[in-house]
Order: C-alpha cells, then sequence, then structure tokens
C-alpha cells in the first residue's frame, strides 16, 4: 500500500469521525408545568451540571420531582436568585391528619451531592415517648442542663403553639420542636414518634421592603449550589450566541449546547454553515475520489447520506481538512498514484 492510499485510509477515518454530536440546545426543557428549569438543572441528559444529573424528573403530566435516596417527592417551587428547592413529602402530617397518625418515613439527602437540608427548617414531632425522647420547654431545660441543651424536643415552641394553617388541629396529642442534625437521629426520633411534618421559613417581601418579615409555610427547604465555571458563563453569554450549559453523558465533560452543534467553549462564530460544509466536503470527497477512479463521487448517493450525517463542523476542523489536502499534494507530487496497487516502488514492508 502506497503513502496516497495510506492517507485516503486515514482521511477516511478522519471523515467518519468528524460529525458532531447531534446539537442538543433544542431538547433541553426550560420548564416542567409551571417551574423554570435553568442551569445547573436539566430534566433531558446531558442539560445542566453533571453534579445534578438525574436528581430531578418530570413527569408526562408536568409534575416534577426531587430524587433522594429516601424517595421522590413532589417540587412545587425553586427558586434560582435564592438557591433552594422546596419539596413536600406526602407522608407527612398535615393539617388535615389532626390526631390521626399515618405512617411515614425519614427524608434524607445524599451527602454526596451539593444539596444541603436548610437551616431555614423545622421539624415538629407529634406524641413523642418521653422515655426515649426528652420533651420539656427548652428555655428551661437549657438553663438546668446547658450540656444537653441540643438534645431536647421544645415542647413550649412557637410552632407547637401555633400550627400554621391550623392553630387548633391537635386537640389530645402532643408536640414539640426538635432540629436533627443527621438522618440517623431523624430515623431514630421517629422510631418513638407517631409523626412529624416540616414547616420552612418563608420570606415574605424583599429586603427594600419594611417591615421585612417570615411566614412558615409546611415543606422541606433544601439548598443547593450553583457551580459557575468560566466555560459556562462564556456559554450563556448573549454575545458568544447564548448557548445553553451541558455536558458530555459519558465523560461529563462540559458541552455548550448550540443550535448548530456543541461545542466545548461557545457558540457564536464556532461553527460553518452546513451548506458552506456541504459543497466543501463534496469537493474534498470528489477530489479523493477522482484521483483513483476517475469519476465524480457526486454523482453517487452514498455521498450524500456521508455529508448529511454532518451537522456542523467547527472552523478548526476546516482548517485541519484544508492542511490534509495542501500535504496530499506534496505526496502526490513525490510519489506515483498507484490506487492501492502493491509494488516494490511503494512497498512500506
Amino acid at each position: 500500500m502506497d503513502s496516497f492510499t495510506s492517507f485516503l485510509c486515514l482521511c477516511s477515518i478522519i471523515f467518519q469521525s468528524i460529525s458532531l454530536i447531534e446539537a442538543q440546545a433544542s431538547l433541553c426543557r426550560t420548564t416542567c408545568g409551571d417551574i423554570p428549569i435553568n442551569y445547573p438543572f436539566g430534566i433531558d441528559d446531558g442539560c445542566g451540571s453533571p453534579y445534578y444529573r438525574h436528581m430531578l424528573v418530570c413527569s408526562d403530566l408536568g409534575n416534577l420531582y426531587l430524587r433522594t435516596p429516601s424517595g421522590r417527592y413532589p417540587v412545587h417551587g425553586i427558586s434560582y436568585s435564592d438557591p433552594h428547592i422546596l419539596v413536600t413529602d406526602p407522608l407527612m402530617w398535615n393539617c388535615r391528619d389532626g390526631d390521626h397518625f399515618r405512617p411515614t418515613r425519614p427524608f434524607s439527602l445524599d451527602t454526596s451531592t451539593p444539596f444541603t437540608l436548610s437551616s431555614q427548617n423545622d421539624y415538629l414531632f407529634f406524641n413523642c415517648s418521653e422515655d426515649y425522647v426528652i420533651v420539656e420547654p427548652k428555655p428551661i431545660f437549657c438553663e438546668r442542663f446547658p450540656d444537653r441543651c441540643d438534645s431536647s424536643c421544645d415542647s413550649a415552641s412557637y410552632l407547637c403553639r401555633h400550627l400554621p394553617e391550623c392553630a387548633d388541629a391537635l386537640s389530645a396529642s402532643s408536640c414539640c420542636s426538635y432540629y436533627p442534625k443527621a438522618t440517623d437521629s431523624l430515623r431514630l426520633m421517629l422510631r418513638y414518634c407517631a409523626s412529624y411534618t416540616s414547616v420552612y421559613w418563608k420570606t415574605v417581601g424583599s429586603t427594600t421592603d419594611s417591615p421585612y418579615s417570615q411566614v412558615p409555610e409546611y415543606g422541606i427547604r433544601v439548598d443547593f449550589d450553583v457551580p459557575v465555571t468560566t466555560h459556562c458563563l462564556q456559554c450563556q453569554d448573549p454575545s458568544k450566541g447564548s448557548g445553553t450549559c451541558g455536558f458530555d453523558t459519558q465523560t461529563h465533560n462540559f458541552l455548550c449546547l448550540c443550535k448548530e452543534g456543541n461545542v466545548t467553549s461557545y457558540c457564536k462564530g464556532m461553527f460553518v454553515s452546513r451548506e458552506i460544509f456541504h459543497k466543501f466536503a463534496m469537493k474534498v470527497s470528489n477530489h479523493f475520489f477522482f484521483s483513483c477512479t476517475g469519476h465524480d463521487i457526486s454523482r453517487h448517493k452514498r455521498a450524500g447520506v456521508i455529508a448529511g450525517t454532518v451537522t456542523g463542523i467547527s472552523a478548526a476542523g476546516a482548517i485541519g481538512i484544508g492542511i490534509g489536502i495542501w500535504v496530499l499534494k506534496k505526496v502526490r507530487a513525490k510519489a506515483p498514484v498507484t490506487c492501492g496497487v502493491q509494488s516494490n516502488e511503494n512497498r512500506i514492508f
């Protein structure tokens, strides 16, 4: 096999590998129901940050769920300015239950993810066994046992005395407030309490409003981090094409998702149009094929199939192919074209 034929083989491999990943920006849904889905989240694989891959699920009915080790929980809202997710646990106590408590399970998060339980959550436990749980008014207990203050469940808490939305829901049951520091402590509490619920403090108004206040609502606030990188900022920059931040599902490497195709930097100016590349590819293919056969490859349907698989090519890729043609001309000037016929002059082994 001569050097020219070897070069043709190499170019064939390059052409088969140069087809870019299918443009994914249009596949990244930006809402689920009425909840906006922005970076770092994604409900379609490859969208958003890989740190939150498969964390959110959008059902066929448009309901959004958060997946955790303890189950799937309905998402009621996402805030990106004050990064947090609000979820509910259908098994937790609610006002309609009153003194009737249903079996429940402890809510938990995967500690390897960037999710954390917000300090703005309060947990109320009902009908706890005082043989195993310290149920006392916290101020009085802390004065007597300051070293054990954190281990008590406050029976005099404000929320127990003013249950949100249903102050009189409990008539024959006890209530105390305790903040579990870990899933194990929450699981232990539920072993000795009939049920529990989570209340988060919702900010009303803004810092410019007066008065600045918070109100309690049922639900679980889960805080999250936004992993912002230079690549993502460039990708989202309107002056650089307003791409969508995503990642390669195989390697988890960053991808800027663009309409023309996916790149590793930003969208604007990174692609030669499909039409330009199609013409360019046809010329290169004709040049290669005509050198050996004397036939025009544009007459064959297969050429259209090959060119059609390419959605776009970076400017750097086009330059690389141009250099390849220049090298090809140099090779042809020095060696005869034998079209793969081995002879003593072109033998390589």
